[in-house]
């Protein structure tokens, strides 16, 4: 992974990803900084690495079994750590599949906005129109020409989460 942090704002880190094996590595470094009711939103193209950095995610929140993209139940649950030692409950969402942000009321969306103890991670958090958290860390991950992608970290509100500048 390399750092191209120059060019963002005070509340943005991009890093540089060469393979799926940095993307996890890069999951895992953010994921020992979460603790109870941290957010992110995952954005991305189809195969872009969303699930790939969630299974980093949940390796660093001690989650035991395998993460995959809940595509078609729309949510995952599983048990972790947070980084201050708390047991947390890890939500991983898929709203890929979403053809109206009104179904996101059907399996109780808005609790995993504030998830008092756990995690949630959200992929396809377009699909909620603007049914979004107070606070948040928007990962997006694009395509490099040539390969690789670029993950840029964006906090809401800024410096939210002042532990990104130690991100490599």
């Amino acid at each position: 992974m390399s750092d191209e942090s120059g060019a963002g704002r005070e509340n943005e880190r991009v890093v540089v990803v060469p393979s799926a094996e940095a993307m996890i590595a890069l999951g895992r470094q953010v994921g020992g900084h979460l603790v109870a009711g941290d957010v992110l939103l995952l954005h991305g193209d189809l195969g872009a690495g969303k699930t790939t950095f969630v299974q980093g995610v949940a390796q660093a929140l001690g989650v035991s079994e395998a993460v995959q993209s809940p595509t078609f139940t729309l949510v995952g649950e599983h048990e972790g750590v947070d980084a201050d030692g708390n047991r947390v409950g890890v939500h991983h969402l898929d709203l890929y599949r979403l053809t109206d942000p009104e179904e996101l009321e059907s399996f109780g969306y808005d609790d995993f906005l504030r998830p008092e103890d756990g995690i949630s991670l959200i992929e396809w958090p377009e699909r909620a129109g603007d049914w979004l958290p107070d606070r948040f860390l928007l990962v997006r991950i694009d395509y490099r020409a040539g390969g690789g992608r670029t993950v840029t970290l964006d906090s809401v509100p800024a410096a939210l989460w002042g532990w990104m500048a130690d991100l490599s």
